[in-house]
């Protein structure tokens, strides 16, 4: 699986933005896809997930204000960012795998990731 991320970019706080991860290869929609981030200094953390069963699974930073969904004739996953804060910035990652895990380790997949800065 191939993953290609893109949608970041710079916003004020407040805003919104969108992220897609397209993907290629086999059975898009066999696998858990997830999102992660990781900001300068910090390690790759969890952000959503969302199962071939389209159960979602949030952090507590950004549950109520981030929405994961996919498209599987698309094979794409999006990311719905809203209410944006500082400390949201972060290089964004999306990720796939067939076990469905909340940490960067469980997944074997990953795109190449995306910029996401909101000025405060």
């Amino acid at each position: 699986v191939q993953l290609q991320a893109s949608g970041g970019g710079l916003v004020q706080a407040g805003g919104s933005l969108r992220l897609s991860c397209a993907a290629s290869g086999r059975a898009f929609s066999d696998y858990t896809m997830a999102w992660f981030r990781q900001a300068p200094g910090k390690e790759r953390e969890f952000v959503t997930r969302i199962s071939r069963y389209n159960a979602e699974y949030y952090a507590d930073s950004v549950r109520g204000r981030f929405t994961i969904s996919r498209d599987n004739a698309k094979n794409t996953v999006y990311l719905q960012m809203n209410s944006l804060k500082a400390e949201d910035t972060a290089v964004y990652y999306c990720a796939a795998d067939s076990r469905g895990l909340p940490y960067p380790t469980g997944y074997a997949y990953w795109g190449q990731g995306t910029q996401v800065t909101v000025s405060s």
